[in-house]
């Protein structure tokens, strides 16, 4: 019978015209919000760029002018610092998993905290250092900051090591046993080196997760009005200026906030754009 009028292929290709359908609008809604979202921001973000914004501290209330920059030292040294944390304590922890993942029940627990920390709230994790670090040392300090947003970061970096590390074919690691290596060499000389680019899109990855993230820093770095790089102390950093900044009932504040918005924005999008383009240039055959 001609499947053009079989009732039962019109039928399957109505469903499928409709599936394509409505997964073309979906995607269409998500660019267009993205696209509202990124004009929105170049539009009112732009105004405030300028030099006086990497140049000057936050501004006191009812005072004109003013900048981002102890808020822009501040997110980087809390972010670069929760980055040296992370970074080895997660690569390791990949690098465990996927050496000895099927071998013991440690690896087993080790993967499903990870896996919980990935969807844990992020205010839930700063309130966790908030009672264990500055309640107990009774100040806020970028310390905690940083130690908040490793924890976020850890997560990362160890799935995406961990899965990396699987993509290793197997002939090249019976090549390296075949030649008397031993198994930790192997997995750091070998294993680790054939997927470097990916395990660097996973570190990307995680500084581009924490670089926003304000909840976290509430609780703990909290904010400083002043110049200050004293990490044991409350640091100024962009998302917590951000989110003070735009509820104020200044306009230059909030001009400030939009402009510090679209700086971290772009960064993050930066990031990805970065680590996509490592990864795909770099990626394991």
């Amino acid at each position: 019978m001609n499947q053009a009028i079989n009732p039962v292929y019109r039928k399957r290709l109505l469903t499928h015209r409709i599936g394509i359908a409505l997964s073309v609008a979906a995607m269409s809604v998500g660019l267009l919000v993205l696209a509202w979202i990124l004009i929105t921001l170049a539009v009112k973000g732009f105004g405030a760029l300028s030099v006086h914004m990497f140049t000057q501290t936050t501004p006191a209330p009812g005072s004109e002018g003013g900048g981002l920059a102890n808020a822009i030292v501040g997110s980087l040294m809390i972010v670069g610092l929760a980055t040296v944390i992370s970074t080895p304590i997660g690569i390791l922890a990949g690098i465990y998993l996927a050496e000895y993942g099927e071998e013991n029940k440690v690896a087993a627990v080790t993967r499903f905290v990870t896996d919980i920390m990935l969807s844990a709230p992020s205010i839930v994790i700063g309130m966790f250092v908030w009672a264990m670090y500055v309640a107990t040392a009774k100040h806020y300090s970028g310390y905690a900051g940083s130690v908040a947003l490793a924890l976020i970061a850890v997560p990362v970096v160890v799935r995406t090591t961990d899965n990396m590390l699987r993509l290793v074919p197997n002939s090249l690691l019976e090549a390296a046993f075949a030649l008397g290596a031993p198994r930790w060499k192997v997995a750091m000389m070998v294993r680790l080196r054939a997927v470097k680019a990916g395990v660097i899109t996973g570190v990307l990855l995680a500084v581009a997760r924490i670089s926003g993230e304000t909840a976290p820093l509430l609780f703990t770095a909290l904010n400083n009005q002043f110049f200050s790089a004293d990490m044991n102390a409350p640091m100024a950093n962009l998302p917590v200026v951000i989110y003070g900044f735009a509820m104020s009932p200044y306009d230059n504040w909030r001009e400030l906030a939009w402009g510090g918005a679209l700086l971290v924005t772009f960064s993050v999008l930066a990031l990805n754009i970065l680590s996509r383009t490592v990864f795909s240039q770099k990626a394991p055959n």
